[in-house]
């Protein structure tokens, strides 16, 4: 094993360290960050054997373009629909590959998709604060935001040839509309303003980074007062402010907030949601307590399952020939 040096050469905004975050502090007031996108973030890893929560880079629809000047490091690209460009040759995301020394991996936005996600086989360096590595977007604590022209040491880097090639995607995620369970707040709007909710599209306004996304749509009007008590609020709360504007709450989302939360996204879905790009529709739909706890079970089951796939390696080229028939028949003179 040996260390690989990166130059960035491009980032856009938003382009950050992550690992799995930073659980247990929000008690302190302390957001937890990490990937927008776990299960991205997690298949990544997991396709390189790395231990889960490793730390990586989370991509923006900005991009990012990295020059390997030093050593060689096998590395895993997944999340949204990306256009990967690995030294002049273009893939789709959800791939394995090998950067040497003196090679290019430009990483830009294709169709669907707002983050994209680089696991490397090593340790990617950066600062670490309370115990990790993950940035807060705002703040700027952690690992940090990646900037043009920085420096980027991966230590103990290897080159994994029985990974290579692509990763398969999850195809257990249900797609159709987000699942919400109502409240905690939902005293505050009226039953019409409920229906309304689940039974009218909104889509993704411009007001959308790692805390959370604003969504344009119907009002949502408030039938009491905004002065409820703080309390302490999760990813995935749906909250409304007092004109009306719902918010759901992401990655970087603050510790406790005092607007009504009309609903609640099912942490399954939060990752597929947070894919969700500026002027995208999305529709909700409510489910009972009972079913959603069927149903988030029934989804980690998936997801474990499907990790646990995704890391077995392949073996090298050699090995995977011989696995396959090649001989699709002879010609008799």
């Amino acid at each position: 094993m040996s260390d690989a040096v990166f130059s960035v050469s491009f980032a856009g905004p938003l382009v950050t360290i992550q690992d799995a975050g930073r659980p247990r502090n929000m008690r302190f007031g302390v957001p937890a960050s990490g990937p927008m996108d776990r299960l991205a973030f997690d298949a990544a890893n997991a396709a390189l054997g790395n231990v889960a929560g490793q730390t990586g880079i989370e991509v923006s629809l900005g991009g990012l373009t990295l020059t390997c000047t030093e050593g060689a490091v096998t590395l895993a690209v997944t999340g949204g629909d990306f256009i990967v460009d690995h030294a002049g040759q273009k893939y789709a995301s959800w791939v394995v590959l090998t950067l040497q020394s003196g090679e290019r991996l430009s990483i830009r936005s294709g169709n669907t998709g707002s983050w994209a996600y680089v696991a490397f086989a090593g340790n990617l360096q950066s600062e670490t604060w309370l115990g990790s590595q993950a940035t807060h977007s705002t703040s700027g604590f952690g690992g940090g935001t990646v900037q043009t022209g920085q420096k980027l040491h991966v230590e103990d880097a290897i080159l994994c040839d029985d990974r290579l090639g692509d990763i398969a995607k999850p195809e257990f995620i249900k797609d159709g509309p987000v699942r919400v369970v109502l409240g905690p707040q939902e005293k505050y709007f009226s039953e019409e303003t409920l229906e309304q909710f689940c039974a009218e599209s909104f889509k993704v306004s411009g007001a959308y980074d790692r805390m959370g996304m604003r969504l344009d749509g119907p009002r949502l009007p408030l039938n009491g007062a905004l002065s409820i008590p703080s309390e302490p609020i999760v990813r995935g709360s749906v909250q409304v402010s007092g004109d009306g504007v719902p918010t759901v709450l992401l990655a970087d989302h603050q510790t406790v907030g005092g607007y009504p939360k009309i609903a609640t996204v099912l942490s399954s879905d939060t990752d597929r949601l947070s894919q969700y790009r500026a002027g995208q529709s999305m529709n909700f739909t409510s489910i009972s307590s009972d079913v959603a706890v069927s149903e988030s079970r029934a989804f980690y089951a998936g997801r474990r399952r499907y990790l646990e796939e995704v890391s077995t390696p392949r073996g090298s080229l050699a090995q995977r020939l011989m696995r396959e028939n090649l001989n699709h028949g002879c010609i008799f003179d």
